[in-house]
């Protein structure tokens, strides 16, 4: 990350504090486009913005956000070098010049183009990611989807252990699971 809080550019160097202090290594974002990383790094947060509830039942839409916030967070500890890089990006991002996931006038949630993105992200990591790294990420990015999916309940209720999702949810779900390969 630079020193304004942007974060870094594909390919930049950054310190490995996995081992010996002092040594730098090149960050795992060094085979992606500025534009691919960029795809890869907001698409779990697109992902809470399509599958939250949103503002017609905010109770709900809180709980589903804070969920799946606490799926980003958990790629924290992954093993996944490429899950942990995107973690940090993400944590990096500074809010000054971003946009919106998606237009706000979508009724949808933006889930067409979410699962275009979800089909490019599948393309961009056969192309550049060691493969357990891609099936980390695309698995890892299905289960922020999963936690905000069974975070709550109508009324924002908590959901309990083992209570099915709604059948438009998990037909979401099933979607975003075929759109990312899984």
């Amino acid at each position: 990350m630079s020193h304004t809080g942007s974060p870094d550019p594909a390919g930049a160097t950054a310190p490995d504090h996995s081992g010996d202090a002092g040594h730098v290594r090149r960050t795992v974002t060094a085979p992606y486009s500025p534009e691919d990383w960029r795809l890869l790094v907001r698409l779990p947060g697109r992902v809470i913005v399509a599958v939250s509830s949103g503002p017609d039942d905010p109770v709900r839409a809180v709980t589903e956000g804070l969920a799946g916030l606490d799926g980003i967070a958990a790629g924290r500890a992954h093993d996944s070098d490429l899950v942990r890089a995107v973690v940090a990006a993400i944590y990096a991002e500074s809010d000054v010049g971003h946009t919106a996931p998606f237009p706000p006038h979508h009724t949808d949630g933006g889930a067409p183009e979410l699962l275009h993105s979800c089909r490019a992200a599948v393309q961009i990591l056969a192309r550049h990611a060691d493969p357990a790294d891609s099936a980390a990420y695309r698995q890892w990015v299905q289960s922020v989807a999963a936690r905000v999916c069974r975070a709550a309940g109508p009324g924002g209720r908590p959901r309990r252990l083992g209570e099915p999702v709604e059948a438009d949810r998990q037909a979401f779900l099933d979607r975003l699971g075929e759109a990312l390969g899984l």
